[in-house]
């Protein structure tokens, strides 16, 4: 395992579209494992690959100590909303209050390609949300007024 570099706003990638995983291989634990280490050592809640500069539909999460590797996610449902304070690895230092769902079902592959659905309510399904948002070149400002640091905490 090793520690990856965490790409910032000003990097142009965190705006793009990532691509689906095809191959559950070795590679692509590699990359699993290197990204769990490194939200372990930046004391993060998730990480999308995208914010490692890969461009592939995975993200892990941590939540109450449990790892959550998520690879081609599909949001299918979205119940309530909520609303809370938010940061990002890739924006440090800062946060402001976001609305999301509540509850959310996710169907991903884990990483030996094993269909998995999931529903999660509360933090994790923000949490979900956010990474989710990262896949597709959405950072948490954007859902705030102006896609600016306004009402920041």
């Amino acid at each position: 395992m090793a520690l990856r570099k965490i790409i910032t706003l000003e990097n142009e990638t965190l705006r793009k579209v990532s691509k689906p995983v095809k191959f559950f291989d070795e590679s692509l634990w590699e990359l699993l494992d290197d990204m769990k280490e490194t939200l372990i050592k930046s004391t993060g809640v998730g990480l999308a690959a995208v914010q490692v500069a890969v461009l592939k539909r995975v993200f892990v999460i941590s939540v109450n100590n449990t790892y959550f590797e998520v690879i081609n996610p599909t949001i299918t449902k979205k119940e309530g909303t909520q609303r809370g304070p938010e940061g990002c690895l890739s924006i440090p230092g800062k946060q402001c209050s976001v609305t999301r769902p509540n509850k959310v079902t996710v169907e991903f592959f884990d990483r030996f390609g094993n269909p998995i659905t999931l529903t999660a309510t509360e933090f994790m399904a923000r949490a979900i949300c956010h990474e989710y948002d990262h896949l597709d070149g959405i950072l948490y400002i954007d859902h705030t007024k102006g896609g600016k640091l306004e009402g920041q905490l």
